[in-house]
């Protein structure tokens, strides 16, 4: 990685544990940011190279998706998610104040195209407050 780049991992506990990274972030004007995503999960490895966030499709959101998460640490019921180009996050509240975190990336949305799927598992208060502070700090830089 070149000096000065930013990029930001997102795991559950463990070494192993399954992961998101977000990296090569670009701004393409004032309202849209560029990106990849990689997924890892036991020997898969699935790779977004440009995912663009836009002020005009939501982009902005999974800021706040993530955010709204954070506060409500105490839990909710059913899933949440949010959708944008190529990245969908899905969150559910489960037992033991942990939160499924699943990651879908998907290519050519249509039916000739690909998506992979990985969940990581994060503690719904400290750790998922990071986790949201994070993202925001991605999107932030430059």
């Amino acid at each position: 990685m070149l000096p000065g780049q930013v990029e930001l991992v997102i795991r559950g506990a463990g070494s192993q544990a399954p992961s998101v990274r977000l990296f090569d972030r670009s701004r393409n004007d004032e309202f849209e940011v560029g990106f990849a995503v990689e997924a890892v999960d036991e020997g898969l490895r699935a790779r977004g190279e440009a995912v663009t966030l836009s002020a005009w499709d939501g982009g902005g959101y999974l800021i706040e998706f993530l955010d709204g998460l954070a506060r409500d640490f105490r839990g909710w019921e059913g899933e949440r998610s949010w959708a944008d180009n190529g990245l969908v996050a899905a969150a559910t509240f489960g037992s033991g104040g942990h939160v499924s975190l699943s990651w879908t990336l998907r290519a050519g949305v249509f039916s000739n195209g690909w998506q992979c799927a990985v969940t990581t598992m994060i503690e719904a208060g400290e750790e998922l407050t990071t986790v949201a502070a994070g993202v925001q700090e991605f999107f932030r830089q430059g």
